[in-house]
């Protein structure tokens, strides 16, 4: 059959001829139209999960946090899950607990607590996927509790010298607070990027010296009379990323050092 006997109006005719013409006049290797293709899913916001205690001796991490971590959100647009756990040190759950699974990096300013022995797991095996942990002042002792552990419970002690780098070594004094100087051999690292050359804490300074890892890059030193100690630096713990800072104090975060401090922190860590 021919086609002028197939296409038997003149409407159909010249739609016939339009669309003829146009395959005819498209190059053999013409790239397809972008606004045909399929559109791939924007990738999800990398998720950060922050363990945090409560208690009189933890710098009131449990109000400092939370409004940090909308700071994330709204301006970074981070995903960010904060857990607060409850009960006794040596018997400390964690809600929810199952999350830090799915976290593209843990953050932990917590106090001597023991967890139970399913949460530790979970917790050991987050390390040991290689993905990145931060840890700010009190994770320094975070799992080495001091009070009776129940039964069901344990404490990770070895968290401080084989994830950080460090042993807790005591504190000192706490009127003067800590002048905070970036230390110039790592003055163009990242995390640094738009810090001032010096600040002062409230906060005491933390005894860690000396650290346990010769490749630990110190990125801050913290002096108070006398005494001069590491208070922020990076280091790896098999493949994860660990950045630690003994800075913290609840005044800290009402400046934009420290802000920018752990901000720099987190694009680190998260960075690939």
């Amino acid at each position: 059959m021919r086609k002028k006997q197939f296409i038997k109006r003149t409407g159909f005719a010249v739609l016939y001829l339009l669309i003829t013409s146009f395959i005819t006049a498209m190059p053999e290797n013409d790239a397809p139209n972008p606004a045909l293709q399929s559109i791939a899913p924007a990738k999800a916001a990398p998720h950060i999960v922050f363990l945090i205690t409560e208690d009189s001796l933890n710098y009131e991490a449990h109000k400092t946090i939370p409004l940090f971590a909308q700071l994330l959100e709204k301006q970074e647009g981070y995903q960010v899950t904060v857990l607060l756990g409850n009960g006794p040190q040596g018997a400390y759950v964690y809600p929810d607990f199952d999350i830090i699974g799915k976290a593209d990096l843990l953050v932990i300013f917590a106090r001597r607590i023991a967890l139970p022995h399913k949460q530790m797991k979970q917790l050991k095996s987050y390390i040991a996927s290689g993905r990145p942990v931060i840890g700010i002042r009190t994770a320094n002792h975070a799992f080495t509790a001091r009070e009776k552990i129940a039964e069901g419970f344990e404490d990770w002690p070895e968290f401080v010298s084989s994830v950080l780098g460090c042993e807790n070594r005591g504190y000192g004094p706490v009127e003067p607070g800590t002048d905070v100087t970036v230390n110039t051999n790592a003055a163009n690292h990242p995390i640094l990027k738009g810090l001032p050359p010096q600040w002062h804490s409230e906060g005491n300074v933390y005894r860690v010296a000396p650290l346990l890892d010769s490749s630990i890059t110190v990125l801050l030193t913290g002096k108070v009379n006398n005494i001069t100690e590491p208070v922020a630096w990076v280091r790896h713990a098999g493949a994860s990323k660990v950045f630690y800072t003994s800075l913290g104090y609840p005044s800290d975060f009402q400046t934009i050092h420290f802000r920018k401090l752990i901000l720099g922190g987190i694009k680190w860590a998260l960075a690939k």
